[in-house]
């Protein structure tokens, strides 16, 4: 059984910067990636990065690609998101999820390739 767990969601101003962390529990783990989605009232969730587990490899929203990193400490079965230049089209829950059955069938960047998530963390950003 694998759990994931988020933190470190807020309330922030346009142009600040938050840190979301997704730590996992699990007897072993190592998944093929690990992503973060968003999801806004009424919309469908949405594709933000990815990230391989044990290669370097990230991907990004065009969205985006030059404000936010992710990261990860596969010994520590640890997740990052690194926020920068937020702004209120940001506002969304953020989720955590993990790719566990060897490679993503539709893409990086598709919900339903993810087989783990974890409970969401609310990021708002005023103007």
């Amino acid at each position: 059984q694998v759990q994931l767990v988020e933190s470190g969601g807020g309330s922030v101003q346009t142009g600040d910067s938050l840190r979301l962390s997704c730590a996992v529990a699990a007897r072993t783990f190592s998944p093929f990636a690990m992503g973060w989605f968003r999801q806004t009232q009424g919309k469908e969730r949405e594709f933000v990065a990815a990230i391989r587990w044990f290669a370097d490899y990230t991907y990004y929203s065009d969205s985006v690609k030059d404000r936010f990193a992710i990261s990860r400490d596969s010994a520590k079965n640890m997740l990052w998101l690194q926020m920068n230049s937020l702004k209120p089209d940001d506002t969304a829950v953020y989720y955590c999820a993990a790719e566990t059955t060897g490679y993503w069938n539709r893409g990086y960047d598709s919900a339903q390739d993810y087989d783990y998530w974890g409970q969401g963390t609310q990021v708002t950003v005023s103007s």
